[in-house]
């Protein structure tokens, strides 16, 4: 069905059809669709170009029309309609009748073309999403695992110092933590509405299109009708983000790689992510992670394609912007694949935890453990940098390590030396050295590897049911407060002083409904405390509780918050997430501020809990 047939004479040429038509690829467009077309369908009934039975109809028929794509999502590839917008208008129509024809009243296919991509846009990238933290949490495993082995740090491909396996891991967590904030603050950006902006100017009827915009799931509506339907910002920029990750993902695949070669031999492939060579029986290949270096060309050609489609168009909407989706949707699914193969094999990677020790061992990997353990004795670093080096190299005369030189060799180059020297020189005393922030040293690797469990929790409670607080929970909020109060959990709360401390709260929803919340107050000190916590009854148990503590944890690491305290019955909920059994007496501002005025102070039942972020 031709949206477009009064001003021509003649049909199209089948050249031309089949160089221009798009359904054979935005046909994944269809449940979006059908989405965005039941939101225009109220919006127009709202302003009575609709009648009731009209909009039942219509609603009825797309409601058939999305089960059917459910079932079969290739259906309209059967169809030889131009696009996606086509085929659900014609196969609407065969449905309920002319009725149908009413759809498009006062819409554009530019501004639905816009809508269904950014409908498909927030879909797809929240499932990547979750496919990032499957690779974040895959990654923290294996450093749980290999938590104290030990292996060669290297810089331009030699060994340098050693490091433990579970820091290495951790590098590549906070790259994918980086991707997963820059896919996040770019899903805020993509998700406005172009629905009734009409072809460029804006839609000839005066629909609402806030309430378009929070039916369809948006957080509002684009602001300006021409950069609405011309912009594709949202896709470059999740193309960036898919590009710099797939970077990230090729780099971990690279160190992989290397270290399950025979050159390095500190990792081994399981058999199930491996390959062997149909030639040399003795070959077993690392296929996957090579896959993975080579798709990251492909991503990033993608950007590239998409950044020089945009750069000379005029406003407003040009056909070339048809380009924007073969690459799009190539690309975000390569990035999705790679990121589910990478969690999928990390499990079946192991470390050789002697052979890895061994090569940490060697390359004279202690010659800055030398170094500094002279600028101990008194010596200016650039001397004991001197020194260190001779004594590499009178090592390598002898063909022995640092550690087995003889003390009279070591002090024939310097006498600041003495047979303390070698408990310096062990691996563990120069990894226990490397105790600065960042570094290396076991315990700081131990704390930063609970804190990166601790915040990958929280963006999993972001990503699924957990949220700020807005304006309209105030009402389910005082609800919830008002139900645990009454049970003398929570001190009650006036829905004004709940709307004055809006920004402080944080709400669980399923479904849309608000079923749990949660604040974070800081006293005036920094300390800051979890209240209010409460889920609607029957949910307990269910990990709700949990996301919501973690979503307002990691708030407080935003925030510069070093320690968070919590007053509850339910101690050990609390213990469960890292909490700690504290000293209610040492919190003065807590103290001060509420418990002095509590009427059970004297006989206060709850217990104290804090955690150090």
């Amino acid at each position: 069905m031709s949206m477009w047939g009064g001003r021509f004479e003649q049909a199209s040429a089948g050249e031309f059809r089949a160089f221009n038509d798009s359904l054979k690829f935005d046909y994944v467009l269809a449940p979006f669709d059908i989405q965005a077309s039941k939101a225009w369908v109220n919006a127009l009934t709202q302003q009575q170009l609709l009648t009731k039975d009209e909009q039942a109809a219509l609603l009825s028929g797309l409601d058939t029309l999305m089960q059917r794509v459910e079932e079969n999502p290739a259906a309209p590839l059967a169809s030889n309609e131009e696009d996606i917008h086509s085929w659900v208008e014609a196969e609407l129509q065969s449905i309920i009748g002319s009725v149908a024809r009413k759809l498009h009243t006062g819409r554009s296919r530019n501004d639905l073309v816009a809508t269904d991509l950014r409908l498909w846009s927030l879909a797809k990238t929240h499932t990547i999403g979750e496919h990032l933290l499957a690779a974040i949490d895959a990654l923290l495993a294996f450093a749980e695992r290999y938590e104290e082995a030990v292996m060669p740090g290297y810089t331009h491909l030699q060994r340098a110092q050693p490091v433990l396996v579970s820091h290495w891991a951790l590098a590549y967590v906070e790259m994918l933590e980086r991707d997963l904030e820059r896919l996040t603050q770019s899903r805020e950006r993509l998700s406005q509405s172009p629905l009734g902006c009409g072809a460029l100017a804006g839609s000839g009827i005066a629909v609402e299109r806030h309430d378009i915009a929070t039916e369809l799931g948006f957080n509002g509506p684009c602001r300006n009708s021409l950069d609405a339907v011309s912009d594709r910002d949202f896709v470059i920029e999740l193309l960036a983000t898919a590009s710099l990750s797939m970077v990230h993902l090729s780099r971990l695949s690279e160190d992989i790689v290397f270290y399950c070669s025979g050159e390095a031999g500190l990792f081994l492939l399981g058999d199930a992510i491996s390959s062997g060579s149909s030639l040399m029986p003795q070959k077993k290949n690392p296929d996957v992670f090579e896959l993975i270096r080579g798709k990251t060309g492909r991503v990033a050609g993608h950007l590239q394609a998409m950044m020089m489609t945009v750069k000379g168009l005029p406003l407003a909407y040009n056909k070339d912007m048809q380009e924007d989706k073969e690459g799009f949707f190539d690309g975000l699914e390569q990035w999705q694949q790679c990121l589910a193969i990478v969690a999928y094999a990390l499990p079946h990677l192991q470390v050789d935890m002697q052979a890895a020790q061994q090569a940490a061992a060697l390359g004279y990997s202690n010659a800055t453990d030398l170094a500094d353990y002279l600028v101990g004795h008194g010596i200016a670093f650039r001397d004991a940098h001197e020194l260190s080096g001779k004594l590499v190299l009178l090592a390598i005369q002898q063909g022995v390590p640092l550690e087995g030189l003889s003390l009279a060799d070591m002090q024939s180059v310097s006498a600041a030396i003495s047979d303390d020297v070698y408990a310096a020189l062990a691996l563990s005393a120069g990894m226990s050295r490397r105790s600065a922030l960042g570094g290396t040293a076991p315990v700081k690797v131990h704390s930063a590897l609970r804190r990166a469990r601790q915040r990958s929790q929280a963006h999993a409670a972001a990503l699924t049911h957990v949220r700020q607080a807005k304006l309209t929970d105030v009402p389910k909020i005082a609800e919830l407060i008002r139900y645990w109060a009454a049970k003398g959990e929570h001190l009650p709360r006036q829905e004004q002083d709940i709307m004055q401390a809006i920004h402080q709260f944080a709400v669980a929803e399923i479904d849309g409904e608000i079923v749990g919340c949660g604040a974070l107050y800081v006293f005036g000190t920094g300390l800051a405390e979890i209240r209010s916590l409460g889920l609607q009854e029957g949910l307990q148990g269910k990990g709700m509780g949990a996301e919501l503590v973690n979503f307002l944890l990691d708030q407080a690491r935003h925030l510069g918050i070093a320690r968070v305290i919590a007053l509850t019955r339910a101690p050990a909920f609390f213990a469960k997430l890292g909490f700690t059994i504290a000293d209610k007496s040492r919190w003065p501002e807590k103290v001060m501020k509420d418990c002095e005025f509590c009427p059970r102070k004297h006989a206060c039942d709850e217990t104290g809990l804090e955690i150090r972020l």
